[in-house]
């Protein structure tokens, strides 16, 4: 019932109540359930509102069509560099690897599509957590090895780098994949050995990183299907 309530926009716990007819201690620790599970979340007036984890779930369905556009892109950004390319989703507290194109020879960091790996290092895990919510930033850097200076720069930039923060001896660098609403879906990286993409990985491959991402951005937005349940959800934080 509270969720139907929302969907003709935010609501106060008050309106909540009249709405739904509950008692008010019941919509508030329903409510309190809700935003703790991110189905819910609080605007900057105090109100509740849809949250993120409905898109998310939408967007499980809508990876196929997101998979198919990376697939040429990331094949271009591999030629483009001479590194291996990937697409990273955030599922729950890990980021998963759902597209790539390896480095067909040479030293490589090789990420299987699948692999699964922590959203508390590496550029991607970066690109992936620095446009959340406040709530959703300060829990994503508790034992994170980058800093909310570095979030800050990802932001301001708008791509991510690290060195040796997944591994010892690997570098990368990461953009971030949009939605129509300006919603991080996913990041757009490269990765691969200090050695080649020197110790400022971003000032050598940040323009055709950020470009590729929003090559990939457009597709989506242009796909009728591309949304991939995000139309609803709020502009993102800059």
């Amino acid at each position: 019932m509270i969720m139907d309530a929302l969907e003709a926009g935010p609501a106060t716990l008050a309106q909540l109540v009249e709405v739904t007819g509950l008692a008010r201690p019941t919509v508030h620790r329903l409510a309190s359930a809700l935003v703790h599970h991110r189905f819910l979340t609080r605007d900057v007036r105090g109100r509740y509102v849809i949250g993120s984890r409905l898109a998310e779930l939408a967007s499980a369905a809508g990876d196929d069509r997101l998979v198919s556009a990376a697939g040429p892109i990331l094949l271009k950004l591999r030629d483009a560099t001479g590194e291996s390319s990937q697409l990273f989703r955030r599922q729950g507290e890990a980021r998963v690897c759902v597209a790539s194109a390896e480095r067909p020879i040479g030293l490589r960091d090789s990420i299987p599509v699948g692999t699964q790996l922590s959203m508390k290092a590496g550029s991607a895990a970066q690109v992936l957590l620095a446009w959340e919510d406040h709530e959703r930033l300060v829990d994503g850097l508790q034992g994170a090895r980058f800093t909310p200076t570095v979030l800050a720069g990802v932001r301001r930039r708008g791509w991510g780098e690290s060195l040796g923060e997944r591994e010892a001896g690997v570098a990368s660098v990461s953009a971030p994949v949009r939605g129509p609403s300006g919603r991080v879906i996913a990041a757009v990286s490269i990765s691969g050995p200090i050695e080649r993409l020197t110790r400022q990985p971003g000032r050598k491959f940040a323009g055709v990183v950020v470009a590729a991402a929003h090559q990939l951005t457009e597709l989506v937005r242009m796909s009728p299907d591309g949304d991939h349940g995000l139309k609803d959800e709020p502009p993102a934080k800059r």
